[in-house]
């Protein structure tokens, strides 16, 4: 007697029809029509107060040949330092980074699903979209972590990068509403952004080359980090150095920590020479 042969499933091991279906070019806008729950700022939080790190100063710079940016390393919970090597820099695509101040999970999942959305773009349109466009999905990516941000968990990112266009570097700055500002020359966001915008002031000049826009940016981290406890100045015991990355017409380049050693001894030794000089010595 034969057993009766069970019918095909031909749809074990398919993709659902929302991978086959053609669609926009935002991933952000596929993950909301197919998985929302895969959002950060849709998932539920528990009840009651969170310890959770957070990340401090982030700092950005035009220079003709681009824009620099830069993060120290140190994360805070409280009164503690949660971590002293996070890192706060990150390319966004080929020709934009982004920098993170606020709860750092939460602010590194965003930056990575930034970046999963520039990639998905290039994909399905076969181009770069434009430093304003990466700026509004930037923009629009924040708003929907509204929720979270009125629970105490806000992201404050720092944007620049080089604009393929009007061939300079731009920066743009947000709020955690979605709120997109550019910024014109320098700015800082974090705890210790009102010490760095001070120095920045100081020391931004329009002709600054690539090094010399690097050696504002750390010196700025710097003055941070002597006034504000959650920023974190370079570490010579440790060997933990800021993460400053350039981006220019050339593409994203993250700063060597071998050059970024020798220009933190500058600035100490130019800083030791100047205290002695006024009879500081001891």
């Amino acid at each position: 007697m034969s057993v009766p042969t069970p019918p095909l499933d031909r749809s074990a091991g398919r993709l659902p029809d929302a991978f086959r279906t053609a669609g926009s070019s935002s991933f952000v806008e596929f993950l909301t029509g197919h998985a929302p729950h895969l959002l950060p700022g849709n998932r539920p939080l528990p009840v009651g107060e969170l310890q959770v790190p957070h990340g401090t100063t982030i700092v950005a710079l035009t220079f003709p040949a681009g824009v620099v940016v830069a993060g120290d390393r140190r994360a805070t919970m409280g009164s503690m330092i949660a971590s002293r090597e996070i890192e706060k820099v990150f390319p966004a695509d080929e020709y934009s980074a982004v920098g993170i101040a606020g709860t750092a999970g939460l602010a590194v999942e965003l930056v990575r699903l930034f970046q999963l959305e520039l990639e998905h773009y290039e994909k399905i349109e076969g181009s770069l979209l434009s430093l304003e466009g990466k700026a509004n999905r930037l923009a629009t990516m924040i708003r929907g972590n509204l929720g979270l941000a009125m629970q105490g968990l806000a992201v404050v990112p720092l944007f620049g990068g080089f604009d393929l266009d009007r061939r300079v570097g731009r920066i743009f700055s947000y709020d955690v509403t979605g709120g997109r500002y550019e910024e014109h020359d320098h700015h800082a966001v974090g705890s210790g952004s009102v010490f760095a915008r001070g120095s920045l002031k100081k020391l931004w000049r329009p002709d600054l080359d690539a090094a010399g826009a690097v050696r504002v940016a750390v010196e700025a981290l710097v003055d941070a980090a002597d006034d504000d406890s959650a920023t974190g100045g370079p570490d010579r015991t440790r060997g933990i150095w800021p993460v400053v990355a350039t981006v220019t017409e050339s593409g994203y380049l993250r700063v060597p920590d071998e050059q970024l050693r020798e220009v933190a001894e500058l600035v100490e030794a130019e800083r030791r020479m100047t205290h002695e000089g006024r009879g500081g010595a001891r």
